[in-house]
């Protein structure tokens, strides 16, 4: 009889806790019918706010069209550069193409996966318009030093691609709020996730938010007056409804998933499986919980015999895709190339259960000898 399949994201457990407040939100955007920009939009846009300290919250239609936004509001295309890794989803190189921007990968952290930040400094040329760390796995990089580095060259504007880092904590500030713009998602299985797509922009700068405001709204700065080129960008406002009611135990989801990490930490140490590391000054919100194995074809087939999900978070470098590798500037990448050779995501949930977590570190154990 093969083994109950565990859940890799368990989104029904979380679910079946807010029912009752999700309804609500829901049934109220049903009620008054204001399904684009309605209040909740705004409501949700204040409580971001608030939560990460921001001066500006900008509800968007995805985490992919935050970065995009942002770009745009920056004035960033043809001939530029934009410098960011190459381990992360197509979405971060993505919208430096669209923007007719080339992106120039540099290579990564060994331990943690985030971008190299001693390797950005000579990837720099005139052409340089904006640096774009990502955030992977719920850790944001060394954003001290990359803004250091981006002010000693003309203070170059810093994106955070904070899809995955909603809620985690470095040196005392919040993700989305370590540098010029800070970009996350709600896609459904990110730390704060609604029931569909939509994403935020977070600034400090007046500019940029009002750039941002009116690209989203196809460049319109009043009805019917483009002042700029923009996108149909709007967060659906069922969506910031979902949200809205999520925020309630988004808390306490970051203290469980703090917990669980530390747990799953301490097992996978004691059993001498190599793991992406957690740094003391950057507290990993546990998007993901990744670990490097040998041989993942075989250990993902064993784990998914026992009923063991798993997961690959990238297995192909961003400079080795068809769409990207020949459109880039790129310099050696071997760390890169070997993570994503190695790397594999294990079931993380702010509701997995010690138990559950023993027994997926017991069979992956057991794959790997």
């Amino acid at each position: 009889m093969p083994s109950p399949v565990i859940p890799f994201i368990d989104l029904k457990s979380q679910y079946e806790a807010l029912k009752p407040r999700i309804q609500e939100r829901i049934n109220a955007v049903l009620e008054h019918g204001q399904y684009i920009m309605g209040p909740e939009v705004k409501e949700l846009e204040a409580k971001l706010q608030d939560y990460t300290g921001s001066k500006h919250c900008i509800t968007v239609s995805s985490g992919t069209e935050a970065l995009l936004i942002s770009l745009m509001a920056l004035g960033i295309g043809r001939g530029d550069e934009v410098i960011t890794t190459a381990f992360t989803f197509a979405a971060t190189a993505e919208v430096i193409a669209l923007v007719g921007a080339t992106p120039v990968f540099v290579d990564v952290e060994a331990d943690t996966g985030n971008i190299d930040v001693t390797l950005v400094e000579q990837a720099i040329t005139p052409r340089t318009k904006a640096i774009m760390p990502v955030s992977l796995y719920g850790q944001p990089a060394d954003m001290d030093e990359l803004n250091a580095i981006a002010a000693r060259h003309g203070n170059l504007p810093v994106i955070e691609d904070a899809a995955q880092s909603f809620g985690a904590d470095y040196k005392g500030r919040k993700s989305c709020n370590l540098s010029s713009i800070g970009c996350t998602s709600f896609f459904p299985s990110k730390p704060l996730g609604c029931y569909g797509d939509g994403g935020a922009i977070f600034t400090n700068d007046d500019a940029i938010a009002k750039a941002c405001r009116e690209i989203r709204v196809h460049g319109q700065e009043r009805r019917y007056v483009h002042t700029r080129v923009g996108v149909g960008g709007r967060m659906d406002t069922l969506q910031c409804a979902i949200v809205l009611a999520k925020l309630e135990r988004f808390e306490w989801e970051v203290e469980q998933r703090l917990a669980l990490g530390a747990l799953y930490n301490r097992m996978l140490d004691e059993a001498g499986i190599s793991r992406v590391q957690q740094r003391a000054d950057r507290t990993s919100v546990f998007a993901q919980y990744s670990v490097f194995v040998e041989n993942r074809d075989q250990v993902q087939a064993a784990l998914s015999e026992c009923g063991v999900p798993t997961a690959v978070h990238y297995p192909i470098p961003l400079n080795e895709q068809p769409a990207y590798k020949d459109m880039s500037v790129v310099g050696d990448t071997p760390v890169t190339r070997k993570l994503a050779q190695k790397v594999m995501s294990l079931p993380m949930s702010p509701d997995l259960d010690e138990a559950t977590m023993a027994l997926i570190v017991k069979t992956l154990v057991a794959s790997t000898k």
